[in-house]
């Protein structure tokens, strides 16, 4: 479990990153909290926190159950997928929103893989 942990814990860190860029460029395109619009720099950046926290919300369980009904090593080469899928997304979307697809596409079909195979996984243990 503890590649799934460290796994995890990368994930987080990314996501930490966001934040942390979300709110320097909060603070230079003077975005005055609680607002959320008007500058399309601040919003681009604002988006990829936002949809890297929906994405965590599937990827944090979905790693447990497969790092744990599956394979945790198998799991954390997926996660890491992931990862590099949300470094993607946030890359694509910086520069231009379009761009973002590549990197959603990778992020959602470790997702996907990580959350079906670790239901299957449990499913099977449990019979």
């Amino acid at each position: 479990m503890e590649l799934t942990a460290i796994t995890i814990g990368l994930a987080l860190v990314e996501y930490a990153i966001f934040t942390m860029l979300c709110g320097r460029e909060r603070a230079r395109r003077g975005v005055l909290a609680p607002a959320t619009s008007g500058d399309p720099t601040f919003e681009r950046y604002f988006r990829v926190q936002q949809n890297s926290v929906e994405q965590l919300i599937l990827f944090v369980p979905a790693m447990f159950l497969f790092g744990h009904y599956v394979s945790a090593p198998i799991g954390a080469g997926l996660g890491l997928v992931f990862i590099l899928g949300r470094a993607l997304f946030a890359l694509g979307y910086y520069r231009d929103p379009p761009k973002r697809a590549a990197g959603f596409g990778l992020s959602l079909l470790s997702n996907l893989v990580l959350l079906l195979g670790g239901l299957i996984g449990a499913v099977i243990a449990y019979f």
